[in-house]
């Protein structure tokens, strides 16, 4: 196998692949074995009541951030921040890990939905229901993906502490699409935090796969050993 088919197989294939089946037997544990277990058994009560509070101010601002976790406007987002990138930095390592993240989440979200049949929570839902699972939310692991992606990079390139903190103020744009998604009735709590662990670890992933400098894609050769 070339070095770079081998490395690539090491530092993404298998743990993406890993974290596809820890996300499947999450899912299982919370729906199938937990499910009448606390925290679990509150979850009903935890949409209800917010389900129970919504205005029209709350809706209006709960849509604008479920917008932002969406599909066309998270493919645009990464799209348009991967450009700018790679004409600013000269060099293809920043916008490979923010593309690799969000398509690594995306690829998790989409088969763990396959295998877990989980309704949508019984209230009114403010927006259409995709006919995909509850669990996990796609909404909130590809803003996690996208914009803390983003943020990790720019907090990496930024020299001055408050750009940095500038830089990592993109998280409050996930932790917002999450909470927006639960107002809405769309997801579970537990819908949402599980999608933060699985757009975290694809950015993980994808930082010591690409940004890691110490990580060879070369095609190095083997040492012969020196005829005698």
């Amino acid at each position: 196998m070339p070095p770079a088919v081998a490395t690539f197989a090491k530092r993404v294939l298998l743990p993406v692949a890993v974290l596809l089946v820890a996300m499947i037997a999450l899912g299982l544990l919370i729906t199938k074995v937990l499910e009448h277990t606390w925290p679990f058994t509150v979850e009903d009560g935890v949409n209800r009541a917010l389900a129970g509070d919504r205005t029209s101010t709350g809706n209006a601002v709960t849509g604008f951030f479920s917008l932002l976790g969406s599909t066309p406007v998270i493919i645009a987002a990464t799209v348009l921040a991967a450009i700018v990138l790679r004409l600013k930095l000269h060099r293809w390592r920043e916008p490979l890990m923010l593309c690799a993240a969000v398509s690594a989440q995306a690829i998790v979200f989409f088969f763990t939905t396959l295998a877990i049949d989980r309704a949508r929570p019984d209230v009114r839902h403010l927006d259409e229901s995709p006919p995909t699972s509850s669990f996990p939310s796609g909404h909130t692991s590809a803003a996690v993906a996208c914009y803390g992606g983003l943020a990790l990079i720019l907090a990496m390139l930024a020299h001055r502490t408050w750009v940095k903190a500038l830089c990592w103020a993109l998280l409050l744009i996930p932790v917002a699409v999450a909470v927006s998604r639960l107002y809405r009735g769309m997801h579970h709590p537990s819908d949402v935090a599980a999608s933060f662990l699985n757009g975290a670890l694809c950015i993980t992933i994808m930082y010591w796969a690409i940004l890691d400098r110490a990580t060879d894609w070369s095609r190095t050769r083997l040492r012969r050993p020196a005829p005698a």
